[in-house]
């Protein structure tokens, strides 16, 4: 998998970024990301990106077979982090599940959906089936539209997600089957 890359991408806008597999030397510049990230960005993130801790221990035990994380670079500065997630056994080890962040400034050029179309085909190539995503419908607007272009199937569930001060929202799993 890590072969095809790195890969440059010309945005809409003509920035070119340089997307590649995180590695073991990106935790500090990972960390700067998500800190520049808004703040409701990191509130309602899935893991705790706020934590340097917590980011290091992602670099320094990569399993690719685990989880398959992504970033986009523009120079020495992360601009985006997309990760494919899958299970060893069980009923879901044929599901990947993905989740990504993108800086604010490069939204809308384009770079989410070539992350996703990466993500989709090393899904492809390692057997999954299906594919899921569940963005806060609030939220994460572009992301829905963004995964309902490249073919997932919506299914709104009201009230699921709660944020740090106990606030409900409506979430949106999306699904594509491969």
């Amino acid at each position: 998998m890590p072969d095809r890359f790195p890969q440059e991408v010309v945005l809409r806008d003509g920035r070119r970024v340089l997307i590649r597999t995180f590695n073991d030397n990106d935790a500090d510049q990972l960390y700067e990301f998500f800190q520049q990230l808004p703040v409701e960005v990191r509130r309602t993130a899935w893991d705790n990106i706020e934590d340097r801790n917590l980011i290091e221990a992602w670099s320094q035990n990569i399993d690719y077979s685990k989880v398959f994380p992504l970033i986009a670079a523009n120079g020495h500065s992360i601009v985006a982090d997309a990760t494919l997630h899958r299970h060893e056994r069980g009923p879901l080890r044929l599901v990947g599940r993905i989740k990504w962040l993108i800086d604010p400034a490069y939204r809308g050029q384009g770079l989410g959906t070539t992350m996703v179309n990466n993500l989709i085909s090393i899904a492809r190539e390692h057997g999954l089936r299906h594919l899921s995503c569940m963005p806060i419908a609030e939220l994460e607007q572009d992301a829905i539209r963004t995964l309902s272009d490249l073919g997932f199937e919506q299914f709104p569930v009201p009230g699921y997600g709660t944020d740090p001060d106990g606030n409900q929202y409506d979430m949106v799993k999306l699904v594509l089957k491969l």
